[in-house]
């Protein structure tokens, strides 16, 4: 038995047994002491484990470094040894056993938040921001911090000694790529800050959760952006700093936290505790054990917080500016931004962490101009707390972010929206090598709107709290704050501390209360006994409906509460005559100006523009491809990772010693060129590919073809740039190369004509006028040039300058072929399509009959080539390619393919001649 029932009834109770179905034949009895015997127990070890609790804390809170981190860490360096001493340090975290990391990967750097907790929360498990990083091989660094400020500290000196931590560690690691930085919540507005003033230190910013835009949400979710306007302002919490001596109990702002959900908070949290004490009781410790680890803020840090982020929302709209006269412009953060927020956070709801877009930019173009990559991720329903401590999050979110971080490096500036699929759910799961797969798909600001629901109205009561805030912290100065400050005392400040509701349920639920000295004895006598329950229990079905009416019950007051609370702020900011008496008109005309259309912002995009497109012709084969795999994808919905690891290998091939971060500028420039100017950008690539033989361009195109195949097929919209990408690539091949195959072509169709098969030659030599017979010799005394440069532009050329004179006597030269093969010739309009691109230009080269005798000896390669031409070519010669030249030159652009070199050396006015004689010819027939 165990300590409830003594072991002197067990007899008893065995001697029952048998008879225990005739006296409760419906076992309701039995699944009654069954269940009083099961939650007596569970009472017990419930209390033992809140004993365990209280002595955790206790025990945590007397340490100098309290943390909660899973990992071994060493001390890099310490924020008190810095100029502007503050309680930060730099530590290096250890890998688990079995774990190791590469020295020259890209570093990880992780801050926790200082909002009311102690540091740890993003390393305290194996599944966690630090743990994910650790397993993909990247040395790890946390900035974390002490219970009590250092006397003085303000919050531009913790920007600034962040800003000492990155430079130390990129010091540390001189030849990897920059440093990724994880902002936790509060964190991630202070790396922000530090991203705005030293922007070059930074890699990638991964901000978790984190408020950038304190004006911003959506009615009738997240009520906590009222609390500001219910409370008057911000002199309540300077207030409460003077009645700590100058320093302000995190206490506070974790009871806010905890009054945003009174069901879990006072119920929920503590029932799944006791419903499963036996399983739950480790989880449960750890947890507390960092949410219990209150920190205590600086009075002046806090009153820096409140009045000029969660009240004047200064932020978001660069109006920030440190002590020595720099502006804090987030528009200034040159590292991509992924912001990584939840529909089930109501601390920091999804406007608020991304609501700072739509207060700097007026537009997307405005962000491609600032050269700014903003990358969001919305998640479902996890909490705010599962952002940066849910293991399932971090193993599918944040694994994710860390396998592609080097892809949201290079991404091109923009807005996107990141998801994450499960890949076995995907039709390509075959070409997937991770479980999950993360897509970018590009959004503007109309998106971005449905997320953040921006309200002129609500944006201008949020305007009349912060000057009512202005106005009462004022009085409260002038009238208040004299007499707490001559009250208080560093003793009373620390009684106070400790009274707080929050602190003292851990004290007395501790070893430290008498009461509590018999429990362990009892707890551990019930471990040893334990009676545990099935969940068929019909008492215990009946323990979790009641359960679940006290959660509603407390979720539907809260619901009352959190509507009452909206509408009496509401009404009460949005008077026209309050918003009148603070100074602001009562009219949503008054609503502040977008800083980014101001005009040096304007003048900045004129400039970059100017700069970009001096650079449409500058590079060479590697720029070229760059350009085209971002102008195909740019016609697909979305991208991945994939087409980055195929690019980075085409990149190693191409340039092995570019690094990272030259590729990303590289990426990033011709990104920029295609945006200016699309159209120019695509016809000068072929002027990149200059000099290159056909073999290298051919190589260039299947590397693009391999970077496009690794996300599987694509769009039907991606799959016509590509082909046009292809036809420009043709264009570039050297002109050699074509004019070999047109002078190949004419001395096989010459052939073709001396054969017995059509004895045309002969007949069309008894015909030759002496303007022809001047024309060949001419072509005769070509030839041997031929020979050292193949190219027939000469020929080409004295064709075209006699083509005018013999115009008339060219015309009966069709009518023998005509007659004879009349078919053919229809055939042969026919392919003029195909035919005109290599033979457009030299037509009227193939009248005389001369030619293959003059140049089938210095070229007899080209007329291999073109042995097993059909037939029906000597019409193609004359009629039909001269008819399709026009059309050909429309749709399949042949005078930009071949122009590059023909077109150049022959006057327009010559070539429009040579060409209209066929026409003439076309009329007579």
């Amino acid at each position: 038995m165990n300590a409830l029932m003594p072991s002197a009834t067990a007899p008893l109770f065995a001697l029952a047994e048998p008879f225990a179905p005739l006296f409760d034949p419906f076992g309701f009895g039995r699944a009654a002491a069954d269940y009083w015997r099961d939650s007596v127990e569970r009472s017990i070890l419930y209390w033992d484990v809140m004993r365990q609790r209280g002595n955790e804390y206790l025990e945590h809170i007397e340490k100098t470094r309290p943390t909660v981190l899973g990992f071994d860490t060493d001390i890099v360096m310490e924020g008190e040894t810095l100029p502007r001493p503050v309680n930060y340090e730099l530590l290096r975290v250890h890998p688990p056993e079995g774990v190791e990391t590469d020295e020259l990967a890209r570093p990880f750097v992780v801050v926790d938040p200082r909002a009311g907790h102690g540091p740890g929360i993003g390393g305290f498990k194996p599944d966690s921001e630090i743990g994910i990083a650790l397993r993909a091989g990247h040395p790890c660094y946390f900035i974390a911090f002490m219970p009590y400020p250092v006397p003085g500290q303000r919050v531009e000196d913790v920007v600034e000694a962040e800003v000492t931590f990155l430079r130390h560690v990129a010091e540390l690691h001189p030849d990897s790529e920059k440093p990724m930085v994880v902002g936790n919540c509060q964190a991630g507005w202070q790396i922000m800050m530090a991203a705005a003033l030293e922007p070059e230190l930074f890699g990638p910013i991964l901000i978790a959760g984190a408020p950038l835009s304190y004006w911003a949400g959506e009615r009738g979710k997240a009520p906590m952006r009222y609390t500001g306007g219910m409370t008057g302002g911000s002199w309540a919490t300077h207030m409460l700093s003077d009645m700590g001596d100058g320093l302000f109990d995190g206490a506070w702002l974790v009871q806010n936290f905890e009054r945003l959900n009174p069901a879990n908070t006072w119920w929920d949290k503590q029932y799944n505790l006791y419903a499963h004490v036996d399983t739950e009781a480790d989880r449960y410790l750890q947890f507390e054990r960092w949410w219990g680890g209150h920190v205590v803020l600086g009075g002046e840090e806090i009153q820096y917080i409140v009045d000029n982020l969660f009240v004047g929302n200064r932020l978001s709209t660069a109006q920030l500016v440190t002590s020595d006269g720099r502006r804090i412009d987030l528009r200034n953060v040159r590292s991509p931004v992924v912001v990584f927020c939840s529909q089930g956070d109501d601390i920091t709801p999804p406007p608020q962490a991304l609501g700072w877009v739509r207060d700097l930019y007026d537009g997307v173009d405005d962000i491609i101009a600032n050269e700014q990559t903003i990358v969001y991720c919305v998640h479902d329903k996890t909490g705010h707390l599962g952002i940066f401590v849910s293991g399932s999050v971090s193993r599918k979110e944040h694994a994710e972010f860390t396998a592609n971080m080097d892809y949201i490096d290079v991404l091109p500036p923009g807005l996107y929206e990141t998801t994450v699929s499960k890949a076995s759910e995907r039709p390509d799961a075959e070409l997937i090598e991770r479980d999950y797969l993360l897509e970018f798909s590009t959004r503007d600001l109309d998106d971005l709107n449905q997320v953040v629901k921006h309200s002129p109205e609500d944006e201008l009561r949020f305007a009349t709290v912060a000057r009512v805030s202005e106005i009462n912290l004022g009085l409260y100065r002038q009238f208040l704050q004299p007499w707490i400050r001559a009250v208080s005392t560093p003793e009373s400040a620390r009684w106070m501390r400790k009274m707080h509701p929050n602190r003292m349920g851990y004290r007395l639920l501790s070893d430290r209360n008498p009461m509590m000295s018999s429990l362990p004895v009892m707890a551990e006598s019930v471990r040893k006994h334990r009676h545990e329950l099935g969940d068929d229990n019909i008492f215990r079905v009946y323990e979790d409906i009641g359960s679940s009416l006290i959660s509603r019950s407390l979720d539907a007051w809260r619901v009352l509460r959190d509507r009452a609370l909206e509408k009496a702020f509401l009404d009460l900011y949005g008077q026209p005559l309050l918003q009148s008496l603070v100074g602001l008109k009562g009219a949503v005309e008054g609503e502040r100006q977008v800083p980014g259309s101001e005009p040096e912002r304007r003048r900045f995009i004129q400039r970059r523009q100017q700069e970009v497109r001096e650079q449409v012709a500058q590079g060479g084969a590697h720029e070229a491809v760059m350009r085209s795999v971002i102008f195909v994808l740019g016609g697909a919905p979305a991208t991945d990772g994939r087409n980055f690891r195929r690019l980075q290998a085409s990149r190693s091939e191409l340039e092995p010693e570019l690094r990272l971060e030259d590729f990303k500028h590289l990426m990033r420039d011709q990104f920029f060129i295609l945006k200016q100017d699309r159209e120019a950008a695509l016809e000068a690539i072929p002027e990149l590919l200059k000099g290159l033989d056909a073999k290298t361009i051919d190589g260039h195109i299947e590397h693009i073809e391999h970077v496009l195949a690794a996300s599987g097929e694509l769009s039907e919209h991606a799959a016509a740039r590509f082909e046009r990408i292809k036809a420009l690539f043709g264009k570039a091949r050297p002109a050699t190369r074509r004019t070999a195959r047109r002078s190949g072509g004419a001395s096989g169709n010459s052939s073709a004509k001396t054969s017995p098969a059509s004895g045309t030659s002969a007949k069309r030599g008894t015909r030759q006028s002496a303007s022809e017979a001047s024309r060949v010799e001419g072509q005769a005394q070509a030839a041997p040039k031929a020979d050292a440069e193949p190219a027939d532009a000469p020929t080409a050329k004295a064709q075209a300058r006699t083509e005018a004179k013999p115009a008339a006597e060219a015309k009966p030269e069709t009518k023998p072929e005509a007659k004879p093969e009349p078919k053919p010739a229809v055939d042969a309009k026919t392919e003029a399509k195909p035919e005109t691109k290599p033979e457009s230009k030299p037509a009227a080269e193939t009248k005389p009959e001369a030619k293959p005798e003059t140049k089938s000896e210095a070229k007899p390669a080209a007329d291999a080539k073109t042995e097993a031409k059909p037939e029906a070519k000597p019409e193609v010669e004359t009629k039909p390619v001269a008819e399709a030249e026009p059309k050909a030159a429309q749709a399949a652009t042949p005078a930009s393919r071949e122009g590059g070199n023909d077109a150049e050396k022959a006057p327009a006015a010559t070539r429009r001649r040579s060409t209209g004689s066929p026409r003439g010819q076309r009329r007579k027939r």
